[in-house]
Parts: structure tokens; C-alpha cells; sequence
């Protein structure tokens, strides 16, 4: 991209930028941005490929604190690279509203949790999703170290929260114990395995009212709770809404869409 610093020095109303899976993120870009003499307020960064790590930092240092929603799809990134990135965000980027993680590796769950640890105080929108990939057994160990993990660094009240996972009961349970302080007003899960969870979430949601508007889907069997009315029934009685779990799916584009 030619001429960018040129572009943004003309523009005087200018309010936000957004920038979604840019294949263009590379030196040359981030450094036509670092010599503008304005701000650059970055309010969207997604990525889903890093060329140069050093790049991505400086345009972190120029702009992080204007970001107020981030994701990354790690399914190209090693290990390392997904951990650097974690990191850098976690340094400077401390006003996500909205964070999308998406990937199967496990050995990441350190720097995401400390990320969400990092931004709770204006976290309302978290998706996490590691089911869709090509690796079984990854998908079930970064399922259960994720779940394991993921509780106590929520904050107390969410707007959000989609969880597309390899469920096993007892991770669950655990994930529902470590967060019990914790109301989220929408509620979408993504089962992709064949536990049975829907006990444990009448045992630590239904009854303790945790949420408002709620949607579960199996993947492996195809049951979306919204089809089952006599359960359907049972939630309204505790003043939780059971909705199809496409009205609550949220695609980062419409997102986007609707916040500016």
C-alpha cells in the first residue's frame, strides 16, 4: 500500500480505523504509520497472518491504546508467534471491549489468560473458539487447559460470551465453579464432542440465574437446546431465555459493522 502516510496526513475527520485479516501488515505499511504526525486511532485490529513481529509492535506502540477490539486466528501461527502476540497485545493494547481468539494450540493458555486478567475492566465481548480445527487431540487439550484456566480471569459482569469447545463434564464443571460470581447477560456454546453438559448448566446457571439469554448447539450431534421445549420450558421458569443458537452467533464483520 503506497502512499498511506499521505492518505491520512490529508484526512482531518478521520475518527477510527479498523483493520480485519490485512495481509498487507508488514513493514512498509506499519512504518508509513509510525511517521504520521498524527494519531492513528486503530479501534479494530484482526489478524490471521504476522510477517514481521517487530512490525506489528511498532504499530502497537503507536496505536495499542486506542484498540478496542482484537482477534487472531492462530491456526498459521507457531507457537511462539502466538505467544509473542498475546504478549504484545497484553503490553499494550489495555482497552479491549471486544476479544476474539481462535485456534487449537494449548500451550497459549498462560498469555490468554493473562490478557483477559489484563482487560477485564472493559472486557464485555469474549469469543474463543478452538473446535473447528483439523486437530483432535489438540482440540480436546487446549479445550480442557483453556476451561481449566479461564473462570477466575473473567470479569464479574459480561455482555458476551461464545465458547466453541471439545467439552469434557468435568472441565466444565470446573470452568462453572471458578466463575460463579460472574453474570453474563448472552451466553452461546458450541459443543463439539458428545458429554453431556446440560446438567451442569441448570446446577451452577439455571438455578443461580447467571444468565440472561442463552443458546447451546452440538456440533457432533446435532441438538440445538432452542428444539428441546420441554428444557426450553424449565429455563423460562428461572427467567433465562433459551434462544437458536444462530440469533446469539456473532461474526466479527457484523460486529464491526454496527459499532461505528
Amino acid at each position: 500500500i503506497n502512499n498511506l502516510q499521505k492518505i491520512f496526513e490529508q484526512l482531518n475527520v478521520l475518527e477510527s480505523v479498523h483493520i480485519l485479516y490485512c495481509s498487507s501488515l508488514c513493514t512498509d505499511f506499519t512504518q508509513q504509520i509510525i511517521n504520521l504526525t498524527k494519531p492513528f486511532k486503530l479501534k479494530s485490529l484482526f489478524v490471521s497472518e504476522i510477517l514481521q513481529i517487530e512490525s506489528l509492535q511498532q504499530l502497537l506502540q503507536k496505536s495499542g491504546g486506542y484498540i478496542e477490539n482484537f482477534g487472531y486466528c492462530g491456526l498459521y501461527f507457531t507457537t511462539s508467534l502466538s505467544q509473542q502476540l498475546l504478549e504484545l497485545i497484553t503490553k499494550y493494547c489495555k482497552n479491549i471491549n471486544f476479544l476474539y481468539l481462535s485456534g487449537y494450540e494449548s500451550r497459549i493458555v498462560y498469555q490468554m489468560s493473562n490478557l483477559i486478567e489484563n482487560i477485564k475492566q472493559n472486557l464485555n465481548y469474549l469469543l474463543i473458539d478452538i473446535s473447528e480445527y483439523s486437530s483432535p487431540n489438540g482440540n480436546i487439550e487446549g479445550s480442557s487447559n483453556i476451561l481449566q484456566n479461564l473462570g477466575q480471569a473473567l470479569p464479574s459482569k459480561l455482555e458476551y460470551i461464545r465458547l466453541a469447545f471439545t467439552i469434557k463434564e468435568s472441565d466444565f464443571r470446573v470452568f462453572l465453579e471458578n466463575s460463579q460470581d460472574i453474570f453474563i447477560n448472552k451466553l452461546l456454546i458450541i459443543q463439539n464432542g458428545s458429554d453431556d453438559i446440560l446438567h451442569y448448566i441448570k446446577e451452577y446457571i439455571m438455578k443461580e440465574r447467571r444468565v440472561r439469554y442463552l443458546a447451546i448447539k452440538n456440533i457432533e450431534n446435532r441438538i440445538d437446546l432452542f428444539d428441546l421445549k420441554d428444557e426450553v420450558k424449565e429455563f423460562e421458569l428461572h427467567n433465562i431465555i433459551v434462544r437458536n443458537y444462530t440469533d446469539l452467533y456473532i461474526t466479527v464483520n457484523n460486529y464491526i459493522k454496527n459499532i461505528d
